[in-house]
C-alpha cells in the first residue's frame, strides 16, 4: 500500500474497531438483562467477561464500565456505533456525564454539556483533552460552587487512589523480575523526579564514562537503572523493622571468594548473583555481607554501621577532590563512592585513614575478580 491508502486503511480500522466496542457493550448490557453472570455462577459482569472471552480482569472491568455508560448516554452510544467517536473518548464523555448528575445541574444542562463534548471529540480532540473539556464545564453551569466541586473531587479521588495502590512482582528465572504498580499521582510525581536526578546525563556520564549518555530525557533503560539505584543506595535504617530487625538484605558468599576463586554467591532469599555482584553489593547501603566456610558457619558478619558519614565525606572529598583510580579518572569526588580500603568483611573499619573515593564506574570494576586498582 501506497502512503495515502495506508493512512486510509489506519482511519477505518479505527472506525472499526470504535463499531465494534460499540457493539460490544450492547452484547454486554444483553448479557446483564438476561442474567447470563448470575447463570454461570459469576459474581459480576466483568469477571463472566473474563471467563467468556479469556480477557484479563483489567481489560473486562474495562468493558464491562463502557457498557454501563453507553446505556445511558444515547447520543454518546449513537456517535461511537457510527466510528465517529473511539472507545476512549466515549469513556470519558461518559465519566464526567457521571459528575454531572446532580440537583444543580438541569437535565437540559447535561444534554447541552454531553452534546458540546461529543463534538468536540467528533472535532478531532482526544481523551485526555476532552477530559480538561470536562472539568471546565462545571465552572460555566456553577460557578460559585466550582472551586469547592473541585476541592471535593480531588479529596475523593485521592481516597481512592490511596485504596487502589498497588505493587506487584515476579521472578521471569531469567534474572529479570517484572512487576506493575499503581500510586498516586503525587507519589508517582516525586518518585520520577528522583530517578530523573539518578538518571540525569550528568550522574549517567560520572558512572559510564563520557559519551554514554547523551540525551537530555532519560530512556526507559535509564529509568529502570535509576530505580535499581533508589533501592540498593536506600539507607535501611529509616525502615520499620521486620521481625526486630532492619529491612537489611544478607549477601552470603564462601570464604574461597577472598581468594579471587569464580564461585556464586546468593542473597538470603535464595536468589544466586556472581561473585561480582556480591563484592560490589557488599560496599553499598542496604547489604550486609557474610562470609561463611565449606561448613556454611559464619567467618565474619559486616558490622551494621558501615555507612561514612556526611562530615567523613566532606572530608574525604576536601582531601582526595576526584575518583583515586590509577587510570587518571577525573570524576568530582561528590560523585564518588565512599571505598573501604580493607574490606568491611575483613574487619575494615570507616574512618578517612582506610578511605577511598571511586567514581561508580570505577568502583565496581575494583570488586571484580582479579582486578589490580594500579591498572585500568
Amino acid at each position: 500500500m501506497d502512503a495515502t491508502t495506508t493512512t486510509r486503511v489506519v482511519a477505518l480500522g479505527a472506525r472499526v474497531a470504535a463499531g465494534v466496542a460499540e457493539l460490544e457493550a450492547r452484547s454486554i448490557n444483553q448479557a446483564e438483562t438476561l442474567d447470563l453472570p448470575g447463570v454461570a455462577g459469576c459474581r459480576n459482569t466483568a469477571r463472566w467477561l473474563r471467563v467468556t472471552t479469556g480477557v484479563t480482569g483489567r481489560t473486562a472491568r474495562t468493558k464491562a464500565r463502557l457498557a454501563k455508560c453507553l446505556a445511558d448516554l444515547e447520543p454518546t452510544r449513537t456517535a461511537t456505533a457510527r466510528g465517529e467517536i473511539h472507545a476512549e473518548q466515549a469513556q470519558v464523555i461518559a465519566d464526567h456525564m457521571g459528575l454531572l448528575e446532580d440537583e444543580k445541574v438541569s437535565t437540559y444542562d447535561q444534554a447541552r454539556a454531553e452534546t458540546f463534548l461529543l463534538a468536540e471529540a467528533v472535532g478531532g480532540h482526544d481523551a485526555d483533552a476532552l477530559a480538561t473539556m470536562g472539568h471546565a464545564i462545571w465552572e460555566r453551569l456553577d460557578p460559585e460552587g466550582a472551586d469547592e466541586r473541585e476541592a471535593k473531587a480531588l479529596q475523593a479521588q485521592e481516597e481512592r487512589a490511596r485504596k487502589k495502590t498497588r505493587i506487584t512482582m515476579g521472578d521471569d528465572g531469567q534474572g529479570l523480575t517484572h512487576g506493575r504498580f499503581s500510586i498516586p499521582t503525587a507519589a508517582a510525581d516525586a518518585f520520577r523526579k528522583q530517578l530523573h536526578a539518578l538518571a540525569a546525563p550528568k550522574h549517567v556520564r560520572a558512572e559510564h564514562g563520557a559519551g554514554s549518555y547523551d540525551w537530555q530525557k532519560p530512556s526507559a533503560e535509564r529509568m529502570g537503572q535509576a530505580f535499581t539505584d533508589w533501592i540498593e543506595t536506600y539507607d535501611p535504617t529509616q525502615l520499620p523493622k521486620i521481625g526486630g530487625l532492619t529491612a537489611t538484605v544478607i549477601a552470603i558468599g564462601d570464604y574461597d571468594l577472598l581468594q579471587g576463586k569464580l564461585k556464586a554467591a546468593q542473597l538470603e532469599t535464595g536468589t544466586k548473583i556472581s561473585p561480582t555482584e556480591y563484592l560490589r553489593l557488599a560496599c553499598g547501603a542496604g547489604i550486609i555481607p557474610a562470609w561463611m566456610n565449606a561448613n556454611a558457619e559464619v567467618l565474619a558478619l559486616g558490622r551494621k554501621h558501615r555507612f561514612h558519614t556526611p562530615a567523613q565525606r566532606l572530608a574525604a572529598i576536601a582531601e582526595q577532590r576526584h575518583c583515586q583510580h590509577h587510570s587518571g579518572c577525573d570524576v568530582p569526588g561528590y560523585l564518588c563512592h565512599a571505598h573501604h580500603t580493607i574490606p568491611w568483611a575483613q574487619g575494615g573499619t570507616t574512618d578517612l585513614r582506610t578511605t577511598t573515593l571511586y567514581c561508580p564506574y570505577h568502583h565496581t570494576r575494583i570488586h571484580q575478580p582479579g582486578h589490580d586498582p594500579t591498572r585500568t
